[in-house]
């Protein structure tokens, strides 16, 4: 993590805040419930971190028309630019790892990550 670490440390993001964008400049605007399940962050978390991503400008939040307890996160214009900027050292990081790894060894890591991810997804957490 330390070569991802030192790129967020420039953006001026955690890794937390990363992964929300990512996955709504990947997904697009989702609630609340599955930005927490397909960032990997407990709800309670996310929270917090959508709050001070939505004060600094990288997320806008709405409440839903039909279910006023439900939010729907979307990135903006400035959460965009930070992904935008910081992509292709992402992907250099990641090629990195690969070319470490070998594609085997790598693909299989990948492989092991998604099915974990999936066997989280409809995990729910108790607050």
């Amino acid at each position: 993590m330390a070569p991802i670490r030192k790129m967020l440390l420039r953006a001026g993001i955690t890794e937390q805040q990363w992964r929300v964008l990512r996955v709504l400049s990947e997904s697009g605007e989702m609630d609340t419930g599955m930005l927490a399940n397909r960032s990997a962050l407990m709800p309670p978390s996310l929270s917090r971190i959508v709050h001070s991503m939505e004060n600094a400008g990288f997320v806008s939040r709405k409440t839903d028309a039909s279910d006023r307890r439900r939010q729907h996160i979307a990135i903006t214009a400035a959460g965009q630019a930070i992904i935008d900027d910081h992509m292709a050292e992402a992907l250099d990081i990641a090629a990195y790892y690969r070319d470490v790894l070998g594609d085997e060894d790598h693909d299989l890591l990948l492989g092991l990550l998604h099915k974990l991810a999936r066997s989280i997804e409809d995990r729910t957490y108790d607050s």
